[in-house]
């Protein structure tokens, strides 16, 4: 199936559509996944960036775009495979019977199906700014983003 319509059927379903991709999961499948899911979270800080290079020209837009490129697809990638692996080991030691692999899809499968609402969590930072609109939206991709990951991570580790 294609990404996007995953995406769409996560939001209803997260541990069918897990389930349907971790039958056919390659090792590549993950870093795919997490790749699309980093390039997205990199692209969803541009308008927040673009807002605060226009408010404060101290620090120009190509900078603070180079400092979000650092994070969101250098940074982030290893930082969540350990968090993958710390989650199996959690996982493992409470009863869990999945394998390293599951744990991986999980977690990136988790940060992709909550790129949608960064977008437009980007969004309400470049037009709106910092306050109310912007910490409600962070809160819900919070929680939208742990729902899809633990009922991913529960999925997997069913065995």
């Amino acid at each position: 199936m294609a990404i996007a319509t995953d995406i769409v059927q996560s939001w209803r379903s997260p541990r069918a559509v897990l389930r349907r991709r971790l039958d056919t999961a390659r090792e590549a499948d993950a870093l795919a996944v997490l790749m699309m899911a980093c390039g997205l979270i990199f692209v969803s800080q541009w308008p927040g960036l673009a807002r605060a290079a226009h408010l404060d020209p101290s620090i120009p837009l190509d900078a603070r775009l180079g400092g979000a490129m650092m994070g969101a697809v250098f940074l982030l990638p290893p930082l969540a495979y350990g968090l993958a692996a710390l989650s199996h080991l959690v996982a493992r030691a409470l009863g869990g019977k999945g394998d390293w692999l599951g744990a991986r899809m999980a977690l990136f499968w988790a940060l992709l199906a909550v790129s949608p609402l960064m977008l437009l969590q980007g969004l309400v930072a470049g037009f709106i700014g910092h306050g109310p609109a912007l910490t409600l939206v962070g809160a819900i991709v919070g929680v939208v983003f742990l729902m899809q990951w633990g009922l991913g991570l529960i999925e997997a580790e069913r065995g």
